[in-house]
């Protein structure tokens, strides 16, 4: 039996998609770096498929030092050490093919595309 497109039960399975399509699954995080050579401090970019910002912020710092890269221990220029930036929904993550889980060095420009929805 066919339901009819009036049905109550689609229009709350179409709520459901489009709630979950909005629900964040990942982070974009900004990871403020110590000053090397150049007086600049620099910030290294990370997307981060996991939905809990903590946790992504860690992962992001994990990252950066897996890299080699030194972490600032205080904030700097009114910038945090780390900054989840921008929540990513499961469709942007799709899109931009990040898996849920995965995490991506994104670098040290600032990565737009990752940023606007």
């Amino acid at each position: 039996m066919a339901q009819s497109p009036r049905d109550p039960r689609m229009n709350d399975r179409r709520a459901a998609d489009s709630a979950e399509s909005r629900a964040t699954a990942g982070w974009v995080v900004a990871v403020l770096l110590e000053p090397g050579r150049d007086r600049e401090q620099g910030q290294r970019y990370f997307a981060i498929g996991r939905a809990d910002r903590a946790q992504a912020e860690w992962v992001a710092i994990d990252m950066a030092l897996s890299l080699g890269l030194r972490v600032a221990a205080s904030p700097a220029r009114g910038e945090e050490p780390v900054q989840a930036l921008a929540p990513l929904s499961l469709v942007r993550m799709r899109a931009l093919g990040l898996a849920s889980g995965e995490r991506r060095d994104l670098g040290e420009r600032r990565p737009r595309r990752w940023l606007t929805s």
